[in-house]
């Protein structure tokens, strides 16, 4: 099949595009700058310009659209004016791929949509919605306009929650990669107090997920997560055993963030019942490779000063 990857040269993105490459379908990827993905046809534009999304499609003449891109600078998407943008631009790209008989449409979405105010697992069919930051009313609203769009047109429409994301090439001020990187640097890991329960899934397992979604055949909203509960000081903890228990973790020396939700952790049951995604290999696993991934640039960037 023909599919048009947006964002799939980004953290999650491009792992999406590889595996729909590996599946052996035709994958083009949408790009602000020149660059290659292995495998995929690059096309070269900006998202938010509407004659870069009638070439990319025109181009690509896709089956399948997988919207994966987004603003997202860490630090400052949460409340960002440009998260406006891509709301528009998601509309207008859901609207132009309808029209040139785009068959299947699935977009990335996030676990901060719902009410997160319990400690219960999110579940898509009963978890109530409830964003309560710029970024996740704007997907969430897009959502909304989306489904009930493509319902009158009688397109496929899946949206996948996103949870905490973490692997190779993230911003180094993330929780796994600032841990990672102030251990093999020889300084203390400042951490909140670590009793925080989250989900976390590594990237290369979110974009093969994603991939999964794109080509089956279920509609409506999937958790994209590995289902595990994991406390902060846990994954911390296992993040210095990869490290080879080097360094120091110091628990409480950064603040608690205020309102933060104690739990957030996925369902996966529609995941993995339906679409039928499991990872390949455990956080754990995927923790170690991250820290190796880390160690490998941190003696890179060391060689690059010398």
């Amino acid at each position: 099949m023909r599919i048009l990857v947006t964002g799939g040269t980004g953290f999650v993105g491009k792992w999406a595009a590889l595996a729909l490459v590996s599946a052996g379908h035709e994958v083009f990827v949408i790009s602000r700058t020149p660059t290659t993905v292995p495998g995929c046809q690059v096309i070269v534009g900006d998202l938010l310009k509407s004659e870069t999304i009638d070439a990319a499609l025109a181009r690509a003449r896709p089956e399948i659209l997988l919207h994966m891109a987004w603003y997202v600078e860490h630090g400052k998407f949460w409340n960002a004016a440009e998260n406006l943008d891509w709301a528009t631009a998601t509309i207008r790209l859901v609207r132009a791929a309808q029209k040139i008989g785009v068959r299947r449409i699935v977009c990335a979405g996030t676990c901060m949509e719902y009410d997160l105010s319990s400690r219960d697992l999110c579940v898509e069919t009963t978890t109530a919605i409830r964003p309560v930051t710029l970024y996740a009313v704007s997907k969430d609203s897009t959502r909304r306009i989306v489904e009930e769009f493509v319902a009158s047109c009688g397109l496929e429409f899946a949206w996948g929650r996103m949870f905490f994301v973490f692997g190779p090439n993230e911003h180094p001020s993330r929780l796994v990669s600032s841990i990672a990187v102030s251990l093999l640097a020889g300084r203390p890991a400042l951490i909140s107090s670590g009793t925080q329960i989250r989900d976390f899934i590594d990237v290369h397992d979110a974009g093969e997920a994603f991939a999964a979604l794109a080509l089956s055949k279920v509609t409506g909203a999937v958790n994209i997560a590995s289902g595990r509960a994991l406390r902060i000081r846990e994954l911390a903890e296992e993040i210095r055993a990869a490290a080879g228990g080097i360094g120091e973790l110091r628990f409480g020396a950064l603040p608690d963030r205020p309102n933060e939700p104690a739990c957030i952790v996925a369902d996966i049951r529609r995941l993995q019942d339906e679409v039928g995604y499991r990872p390949r290999k455990t956080i754990k696993e995927r923790l170690s490779e991250t820290l190796e991934w880390w160690r490998a640039w941190s003696i890179y960037e060391s060689q690059l000063r010398a």
